[in-house]
């Protein structure tokens, strides 16, 4: 606990990724509780005595939970959600939180609370987002692993913008709330980061189970998940969907880094074809826009209707209210049924391809200055998250969804990919993962020198 404090208390005034942080000395009593358990033979599990920080937009009890919102900047739980719970009872001891958009919205991590988090390689630049005060302080080795959650990439675009891994799981695998809502909205989930392959799996074998408060979470026995990663990992068809056949555009040398992923992943036996005829991106798009302005209009509502709280609401926030109070029951029903039919497609690709990989950012890290990408290539972007788009196909499928580091471009600046796998083929990606990871160049190893901290 001493060393991980000294650490933060060193690199977190540089990003900001950790906010509010608990006393020091409460820390040390806690740490001294655990020492003396494991004196009396004693451990709570396989986090016992690890410092830990919750993303701001999970519940802990005690501690100040803001969601990055002034509306809850004095927000004090007094309960925590399931997820911090299991983290909990696996030993963990919770010094804080990390930085979140407020109410999660878009992938750049910025608030009116407490500020911006940046990049842990090139502190001029974004984290991403949402969950961009986790990957940072998992680059810096401020934490060892860290909880995430991910509606449109928040697990997968900070995770590729750190050299890091972020599993977006099935939908369902880990139990969300408690909520107001554990039935209609079915886009966001939690999910681990981490630096390695088995410290994912891990944690989300603590994260996993069934809820019965939360009715449509898996009743598979998370311990299952914790199987060996070792051995063969046999001939793997993967389908490389690149750009969508040009209805992406891509910042230059995204794909250019993809494709030297992809050289590794044929190195460990894989296959990599390009399928044709894609499904209509647009139709994708659209059927995820009006069940996304849906959900945050239903969790928002209240507080746009209240002129005093509605100014507090950052101008995207309203934006997907307004757009999600014009929506009909018949604009819901249409954009499931346009959802469902996507799934189909994807289940057919499935039967072809064991995995089907994109990347999993359609830009670098840009400036902690700007608000959101207005164009990529030349290409204007409509909303302030189109220019995330290119998750959207593996968020809306409810799959499970890896992020692997992709490397460095000439800039220094990282990229990953995106590894989309059948539902509750979580085992499959984690061993895909750790072959690839296995076989990464030396880049795998590199570490945010520009903070001081040594490449080992």
């Amino acid at each position: 606990m001493k060393t991980y404090l000294g650490h933060i208390e060193s690199l977190n005034p540089v990003v900001n990724a950790i906010v509010s942080m608990r006393d020091n000395d409460a820390l040390l009593v806690e740490a001294s509780q655990c020492d003396q358990e494991l004196d009396n033979g004693h451990s709570r599990g396989w986090l016992h005595g690890i410092p830990q920080a919750i993303k701001d937009l999970s519940s802990v009890a005690g501690i100040r939970s803001t969601m990055g919102s002034p509306i809850y900047k004095d927000q004090v739980p007094e309960r925590d959600s399931f997820m911090t719970q299991r983290i909990r009872q696996a030993g963990a001891i919770i010094i804080g939180k990390t930085n979140t958009p407020e109410f999660g919205l878009g992938s750049h991590t910025f608030n009116n609370i407490f500020g911006a988090t940046r990049n842990a390689f090139h502190p001029n630049l974004t984290a991403g987002g949402s969950s961009g005060g986790a990957a940072a302080a998992l680059a810096l080795h401020m934490l060892p692993v860290a909880d995430g959650s991910d509606m449109m990439g928040s697990l997968r675009n900070p995770a590729a913008y750190h050299n890091i891994y972020g599993l977006r799981p099935t939908f369902g695998r880990v139990p969300a709330g408690p909520g107001q809502d554990h039935f209609g909205q079915q886009l966001s989930t939690e999910g681990p980061m981490s630096r390695n392959i088995l410290d994912l799996q891990h944690l989300l074998a603590t994260q996993a189970g069934h809820e019965s408060l939360s009715p449509l979470s898996l009743n598979d026995d998370p311990s299952t998940l914790l199987a060996s990663l070792d051995g063969e990992l046999g001939p793997k068809r993967i389908a490389w969907l690149s750009d969508w056949e040009g209805s992406l555009p891509m910042e230059k040398g995204v794909l250019e880094l993809c494709h030297q992923a992809l050289k590794t992943i044929e190195e460990i036996g894989c296959s990599v074809e390009s399928p044709k005829s894609l499904y209509s991106m647009d139709a994708i798009w659209d059927s995820w826009v009006t069940l996304r302005q849906w959900a945050v209009m239903g969790n928002l509502e209240e507080h746009y209707r209240n002129l005093e709280s509605r100014k507090k609401l950052k101008p995207e926030a309203q934006w997907e209210i307004e757009q999600g109070l014009n929506l009909s029951a018949l604009d819901i029903h249409k954009a499931n049924v346009s959802r469902t039919s996507w799934y189909k497609s994807l289940s057919e690709m499935f039967s072809h391809y064991d995995f089907i990989i994109l990347p999993s950012a359609q830009c670098f890290p840009f400036s902690i200055n700007m608000t959101w990408p207005e164009s990529i290539s030349g290409h204007a972007m409509d909303t302030y998250h189109r220019w995330m788009q290119v998750v959207v196909p593996g968020s809306l499928s409810g799959c499970p969804i890896l992020n692997m580091p992709a490397g460095f471009n000439t800039q220094g600046l990282p990229m990953g990919i995106q590894v989309i796998a059948p539902h509750r083929k979580e085992l499959s990606l984690l061993k895909l993962g750790k072959a690839y990871e296995a076989a990464l160049p030396d880049w795998k190893h590199r570490r945010p020198s520009c903070l001081g901290l040594t490449n080992h």
